[in-house]
């Protein structure tokens, strides 16, 4: 074995074995760990054993439980059970919890019975994140992504997936029927035989039947008119690809632009955007503890409602319009080729001509504004390009000055998009990946946020680590 690296001989004996510390360098991340943990108030809290019991088997303290699933969680160990083994040879996780090795139903149970708590130390490490300094700028990117829950497809029903079942299983008996009675015009006992088999299948579909139309009257009853049996809380969602809807969570995330801290997070279960602005805009202004943030989100979250609401909180969104107008792609005018005066109330249209306001009917909604030219567009050249219509109507929201000072704040941004998409897009893909192609391990809507809080909390740590670095992070902690 010459002009080799030789390991020792494990059957060596030493008078002074080498100990865990001298494994475990001073920049591994198990020293943060550590670091972080022991400066928590557990009790404040609210983890449940952190006062031990007078009587009965002495229990594992929560700061070496809570040590196990964050070390799991930065190294892509999630599973009770991959933790259980982990415990029991990873020097690592050996030097961190002192050679304890819980097994793997009360490193489970640990995680569900302590879920709020979990969510609390993940915003503890964002306010220690704010201690330093990290939010200056107070800009912060927002998006939501889909996340498969345990729940499967086929087990998940709605109005029209039912529908469908139901007519797929009416085809199939009437095939099934129609073999029978092909089979009963044949003699012999292999006729006989495949007699047997088809009447087993038919049997089948009927309780297959029935099932569905249960399901079908339990979907009718349930307040989304959704039913899932495996996750309850789990809901189908679509996403951007044709036929690749899941059944899952949508999580949203806040992140910091300056340097993609996840500065907020929720995990809901409706399928779209549309009224996640304002609660995620609150929760990132209260983790900064600014008095205004920016706030940057796609089209998925344009809505008129949200945006107004946003008014007077300190939150600025930014976020594009939507366009609707099916007319654009033929070269008709769209609505932005329409110029709003805000002193005269009234638009100014390709032609020169003005739209002014018309008297507001009783049968409208109030809120809702009416604008036209009675006399420019009849004999308008432009008309052709401008509508279908005798003359051009435009119609106006009372409060769409805030979508205007929205869009103003926007195109002071030029690459506001380009800076949501590298930041908050990169988040969820690593979030992802560090899950795999599985879906997520726990069941229900409380359970799930509790396991996306723990991911979010590695994900921050981790960036940290890349910021500060190991002793300089366990300083600032320790100060």
């Amino acid at each position: 074995m010459g002009r080799f690296v030789e390991g020792a001989d494990r059957r060596q004996d030493f008078l002074l074995p080498a100990s865990l510390e001298d494994y475990v360098s001073q920049d591994n991340p198990v020293r943060l760990v550590e670091a972080f943990i022991d400066e928590l108030d557990l009790q404040a809290l609210g983890f449940s054993g952190a006062t031990p019991a007078d009587t009965g088997r002495p229990a594992y303290h929560p700061v070496t439980m809570l040590k196990i699933y964050l070390y799991g969680y930065l190294n892509r160990v999630q599973s009770s059970r991959r933790l259980e083994r982990e415990a029991q040879r990873n020097i690592e996780l050996m030097w961190l919890t002192g050679r304890l090795a819980p097994d793997f139903k009360t490193i489970a149970n640990f995680r569900r019975d302590n879920g709020a708590a979990l969510r609390g130390v993940c915003r503890q490490f964002v306010m220690l994140c704010r201690s330093l300094g990290l939010f200056s700028q107070a800009v912060v990117a927002v998006d939501g992504s889909k996340f498969k829950a345990v729940n499967n497809r086929d087990r998940n029903f709605t109005a029209n997936k039912v529908a469908r079942r139901i007519e797929q299983v009416d085809a199939s008996i009437e095939r099934y029927l129609a073999a029978l009675d092909r089979a009963d015009r044949e003699p012999g006992d292999v006729a006989e035989a495949r007699t047997d088999r088809i009447e087993e299948k038919l049997a089948g579909l009927r309780r297959h039947m029935q099932f569905l139309k249960d399901m079908e009257s339990q979907v009718a009853a349930a307040p989304d008119h959704q039913v899932s049996l495996t996750d309850p809380d789990s809901r189908s969602m679509n996403s951007s690809g044709r036929g690749t809807g899941i059944v899952g969570y949508n999580v949203q995330a806040a992140v910091d632009t300056t340097h993609h801290l996840i500065i907020a997070h929720e995990v809901v279960t409706e399928g779209n955007d549309r009224v996640q602005l304002v609660p995620m805009g609150l929760s990132a202004k209260e983790a900064m503890g600014a008095n205004e943030i920016t706030v940057i989100a796609d089209r998925g979250y344009y809505n008129g409602d949200q945006v107004l609401a946003c008014e007077g909180t300190g939150v600025l969104p930014c976020i594009p319009k939507t366009h609707t107008a099916i007319g654009i792609k033929t070269g008709m005018f769209s609505r932005h080729d329409f110029i709003y005066d805000p002193e005269q109330d009234h638009y100014s249209c390709p032609a020169g001509a003005m739209l002014t306001k018309s008297a507001t009917r009783s049968d409208r909604r109030d809120d809702i504004s009416h604008y036209r030219n009675l006399v420019a567009c009849h004999a308008c050249a432009l008309r052709p390009r401008c509508t279908p219509e005798k003359t051009k109507r435009l119609k106006r929201w009372d409060n769409e000055g805030v979508l205007d000072a929205m869009q103003a704040r926007l195109d002071r941004m030029p690459d506001a998009m380009i800076l949501r998409r590298r930041t908050v897009e990169h988040v969820f893909g690593t979030l992802k990946s560090w899950i795999g192609s599985a879906h997520l391990l726990t069941k229900g809507l409380e359970k799930v946020r509790t396991e996306i809080s723990l991911s979010v909390l590695a994900y921050n740590i981790k960036r940290m680590i890349q910021i500060f670095g190991v002793q300089a992070l366990i300083q600032a902690i320790r100060a």
